[in-house]
This record gives structure tokens, sequence and C-alpha cells, in this order.
């Protein structure tokens, strides 16, 4: 069985004040002639289909588009989707029944009553059954009436959410068990802010994460939410990241679609069917005589190097018309701070850092308050 695993298309995105629309719809289109020429059984989208929880119309339009055309291109394939955090969960719930019938699943809603379990999609090859779960993205607000609360009454963590939602299940660990989910599923030790990019939405302290021995009983996991192609901790269990850059922190990193071979239990293979997009996102350093060398239609962010004062008005307009999509123009320059030490302010700082560099001797309740801050204006961006 062939299964080709996508996440995050969040069509209706702008990148700073581009509408990429025109992009979104050229790679959209490359996503379905990449299955008409591989044939897959079954397409996952693991979630933030829309960027926007009430997207608008042209954006829907352009999802209706992407899906007629996979239907044309593979008639015989089953299309797979969950929400992400961007979606509304309802709104993509809507005609859940009837569209099974066309082999479409759209999962809008985790499980909301105690009755209710994860929804099940079941397939067949030549090596036997295949099950499908499709869990969307799940505070634990949403399901406390199915997994409970701490002995205060408050809801439990993320961690704990997921944990005893999945082990409800009873999975059989001798069929081939796949998992779509989105979530942020951290490995034991790893970094939380390793893989994730600024276009995400953040928790507070990262209290979404979820520990990715669950994902273990899975034979696959098609997870969403982690713009960056990334693994939650083996190749089995991996995020397929967006198909476009969503960010300036993405400038850079290669895009695809993961295509996914199951054969019989415990034999999966997995490879990366590269996306070339229309546009790519690129930061550019250098002098500007150097930069305006290397003018091109891409979404570009400058950072200018020059040492010496540039006062000259043309400036922005040399730029402008070197890069026609010029997302910024920043300065790298070189001053003193607190008389001791060189301070760059394009160096790799994040907002709390920058903060903290400012703001300057704070003791540690106001830097834990400063970063309750920093996200919650994150979360409301």
């Amino acid at each position: 069985m062939k299964m080709f695993h996508l996440s995050d298309l969040h069509i209706g995105l702008r990148l700073m004040n581009y509408d990429l629309s025109q992009d979104q719809r050229y790679i959209l289109h490359e996503i379905t002639v990449m299955a008409g020429k591989e044939k897959p059984d079954v397409i996952v989208i693991a979630g933030d289909i829309y960027d926007k929880a009430v997207p608008s119309a042209e954006a829907v339009e352009l999802f209706d588009q992407f899906v007629n055309g996979l239907t044309d291109a593979v008639p015989d394939a089953e299309i797979m989707m969950i929400s992400g955090n961007h979606d509304s969960a309802p709104r993509l719930n809507m005609f859940r029944n009837v569209l099974k019938n066309q082999n479409i699943h759209m999962i809008g809603m985790p499980p909301e009553k105690e009755e209710d379990y994860i929804e099940k999609v079941v397939l067949s090859d030549d090596y036997g059954k295949v099950n499908f779960y499709l869990l969307p993205f799940v505070k634990p607000s949403m399901v406390k009436q199915i997994v409970g609360t701490d002995m205060k009454g408050n809801n439990l963590s993320y961690d704990e959410t997921i944990h005893r939602l999945i082990d409800r299940e009873e999975i059989d660990r001798s069929e081939r068990n796949i998992l779509v989910s989105h979530q942020f599923y951290l490995p034991s030790g790893a970094d939380p802010d390793k893989d994730r990019m600024d276009s995400e939405i953040r928790t507070v302290g990262n209290i979404d994460q979820v520990n990715a021995d669950i994902l273990k009983i899975f034979d696959y996991a098609a997870l969403g939410h982690i713009h960056k192609p990334a693994k939650a901790g083996g190749d089995r269990w991996r995020y397929s990241g967006t198909p476009l850059a969503c960010s300036v922190s993405e400038a850079g990193q290669d895009k695809g679609v993961v295509m996914v071979d199951i054969r019989e239990k415990g034999d999966v293979e997995v490879s990366i069917l590269p996306l070339i997009p229309l546009r790519q996102v690129k930061v550019l350093s250098g002098s500007l005589e150097e930069v305006l060398r290397q003018g091109s239609d891409d979404y570009t962010t400058v950072i200018l190097t020059d040492r010496e004062e540039m006062t000259g008005v043309d400036i922005q307009d040399r730029l402008r018309h070197a890069f026609p999509n010029l997302l910024e123009i920043r300065r790298k320059t070189t001053r003193l701070a607190d008389y001791y030490m060189e301070y760059s302010p394009e160096e790799e700082l994040g907002a709390f850092e920058l903060c903290n560099t400012f703001l300057k001797d704070l003791d540690e309740k106001e830097q834990a308050l400063l970063q309750d801050i920093i996200n919650s204006v994150r979360e409301v961006d």
C-alpha cells in the first residue's frame, strides 16, 4: 500500500504582506501531478488545511480545486484529512458521514462523548488489514468528559490526554496501524524549540508537548503541526512539514511529499518526493552592491552589512527593483553595549533574549512574566 503524507497546507496564508495564493495554487498542482504519476492508494493531510479558522472564499475554492484534482488524478485513492489547530474543527467536520462514501474522510472533531472513539478507517491489501486512526488536534478541555480530570478537577496535561485517548482504543499490535495526528510530539530528552518555526503557534512553556513514546505502537505516524520536516524519534514517525515556506525562518528548507510504502507488518519504507516552489524564501546578507547582483523574484529578506553609513534615499527603490517580492530590509551594525561587549541586532536572538537585552537585570519572576507575555502575543498573532 502506497501512501502520500502531507500536512500544514495553510491555504490562505500571507507571508508578511504578500498573498501566497498563486504560490499555493502552483504547489498544490505540483502535488496533484505527482499523485497522478505515483498513484498512491492513500493521501493523508495531517491538519492545518487552512491558515485561519474562518477561511476566505478564495481559500475554500483553492482547497476545493485541490481535492477535485486529486480525485481526478487518483480516483481510487482514499483521501484522509484531519483538522489542525489553525482550522475550525466543527466546519471541517461538516458532511463527514456523506464524504466517507466518496472515499474522502474529513475528520474535524475528536471523540466528544464517552462512547465515541478515534475515527478508524480500515483498508486492505495483499498483506491484510491496515488500520488508520484519524485524530484531529486536541486540547485537554475538548475531551475531558472522556479522559477525565486530575484530583483537583483540573484539565489533564496534553501528554496525559493524548496517551489516555490512544490507550483506550485497545489497538491490535499484530495488525498494521497508522496514526494521523496534529500535535506536538517530542521524543524524551529532545529540545522542544529545535524544530519550531516562527510561523507556528506556541504555548507558554511548551505545555502542549506530548511524549513521542506513544507513537511506537504504530507502524507509521503521519504527523502535522511542526513546519520543518522532522522525525519524532524515528523514520516511521515523522512530520512532513509545510509544502511551502510559511515564514522567513523556513528559508532554505527542503520541502517535499513523504511517500510511504507499507508492506507486511514491520516493513515500512519512507522516501521524500521533492517540491520546488514557484518562488523560494531567501535571506541574503552582504553589502548593498553584493546583494543587488543576486536580484530575483523570490521572497527575499535582505541584511545589509555595509560598514559606512548609507544615507542614499534610493536604497529601498534599488532593492525593490532588484527584488520585486522584497520582504524586508535589515541593517547589520556593530555598536558597543554596556561598554564591554559588541552587540549585533541581527544575531539569531529570539524575542525573549532581545527583550532581556533591552530591559536588563530582570529577576526570575519578571522573566517568567515576560515569557508569558511573549507567548500570549504569539498566540493572538
